[in-house]
């Protein structure tokens, strides 16, 4: 049986290596007629760090500067990706793929894009994979790693290709 792809997960941390990989993102949904959602987390504060600005500030005015910044970023990259996404269908104009929904979200990046396939049933998720270090070629990322381990569906992982 030859699967259907209707629904494309699209994850970016807005890297070099993320927007080549729309570039697949884009071609499976041109080629499937599939709709391409677009998912960027941004990565939550940890414990401690959140724990050392209350006791400076205050909970109260921890709270209220983290939801104005909260907003004022989210709507600051999902700016960023509605621009993104013109400028590459400009780039392509013989594949007019459908752009779903642009989501901008807050957390762990792992646990996000997972709820967000599980919720939405993705036929595929599409992402960036990128190593750090020494070991880049022969290592992906820890975020690809584990979405790729833990991912009920298919997992595209693009790297960048090498330069000559």
């Amino acid at each position: 049986m030859i699967p259907e792809i209707k629904k494309i997960l699209y994850t970016t941390d807005l890297s070099e290596n993320a927007r080549y990989a729309f570039s697949y993102a884009a071609s499976l949904a041109n080629r499937y007629d599939a709709g391409i959602t677009i998912l960027h987390v941004l990565e939550d504060i940890s414990p401690t760090a959140d724990s050392m600005v209350v006791s400076i500030i205050g909970q109260e005015k921890w709270n209220e500067l983290r939801g104005n910044n909260e907003k004022e970023v989210l709507d600051t990259i999902k700016s960023r990706l509605t621009s993104f996404c013109e400028d590459v269908q400009a780039e392509l104009p013989s594949c007019p793929f459908i752009t779903d929904k642009i989501k901008v979200t807050i957390g762990w990046p792992v646990d996000e894009i997972l709820q967000e396939v599980e919720n939405n049933n993705y036929d595929v998720v599409v992402m960036g994979a990128h190593g750090h270090g020494v070991l880049a070629d022969a290592l992906m990322g820890s975020v690809s790693r584990r979405v790729v381990r833990r991912c009920k569906k298919p997992v595209l992982l693009v790297r960048l290709p090498e330069e000559n």
